[in-house]
């Protein structure tokens, strides 16, 4: 779980407990990478978790903030076990979620395995708001990627191994996971998706705003061209993910939430999701 210094403290305490003491599965350890200086109001939950209240934890310390990609590879690379959970830091947990999470990746192999979500705010409590989905199987998640992330970045459990062998996070602003996506696909990895909730995912007023602009768009070239030089879209398939995603990160924020629930959660629906 990443942390910096714009995060709410009293959001961060649910997102913990949520992802620690509730669970009906435990983690073994809880990784917290601090992304920079903190409030004082931060550095006191920072203090409890070092303490160990939310149960056995260590904390990554950077005096400068780096961004979530560096933040995310640094507790890839200390976590001392194989499988490794995300969870964001105002996001809530499920408390099935690793209890179904970590079974299917032990019995099937599965490498990245993530599921569904449901939004919520402060306006919208919490299993009420719009849900999110994405495709189940490995073959219907390879077919997706290289239109949409197959993947919710907030419930994703993933082979730590498997992840590093391809790079692990690289700087690429919001799209640091749909490029790993793509490198573990690459590089052999088995891919899947419960069709469950299991995270509620905090929208906040300013979401679809932040998903559009210049740095973005950049953004969205520069992968792009990698999965076009990697064979895995078409040329066709590139010029046509360019100018969706052009038109998608320079519209104004209202009609970008509009585009996204029309055309990416209505693209490849998955029944069976709660």
């Amino acid at each position: 779980m990443p942390l910096w210094g714009k995060d709410v403290p009293e959001r961060v305490e649910i997102a913990l407990a949520s992802a620690t003491l509730e669970q009906q599965l435990r983690p073994d350890l809880l990784i917290l990478t601090v992304d920079g200086p903190l409030p004082a109001a931060l550095e006191a939950v920072v203090d409890r978790v070092a303490a160990g209240e939310f149960g056995p934890a260590r904390v990554l310390r950077h005096d400068a903030h780096r961004g979530v990609a560096a933040a995310l590879q640094d507790g890839l690379e200390t976590s001392p076990h194989d499988l490794v959970a995300r969870a964001d830091a105002d996001d809530i947990c499920r408390p099935e979620r690793f209890a179904l999470q970590i079974p299917r990746m032990d019995a099937e192999g599965v490498d990245l395995l993530s599921s569904s979500m449901r939004e919520f705010s402060d306006s919208v409590p919490p299993g009420t708001g719009p849900l999110r989905t994405r495709p189940l199987t490995h073959e219907a998640i390879a077919a997706y990627l290289p239109q949409h992330s197959p993947f919710h970045h907030p419930a994703v459990v993933l082979r730590r191994s498997v992840a590093l062998a391809v790079g692990g996070y690289r700087d690429l602003p919001l799209l640091e996971d749909y490029w790993l996506w793509e490198r573990m696909m690459l590089g052999g990895a088995r891919m899947a998706n419960l069709s469950e909730v299991l995270v509620d995912y905090r929208v906040d007023e300013q979401l679809f705003a932040r998903r559009g602009g210049w740095r973005l768009l950049s953004s969205d070239l520069r992968l792009q061209r990698r999965m076009l030089l990697d064979r895995v879209t078409t040329p066709v398939g590139f010029l046509r993910n360019l100018v969706i995603r052009t038109t998608y990160r320079l519209v104004p924020g209202w009609v970008r939430r509009i585009a996204y629930r029309r055309f990416v959660e209505n693209s490849g629906p998955v029944h069976g999701a709660a």
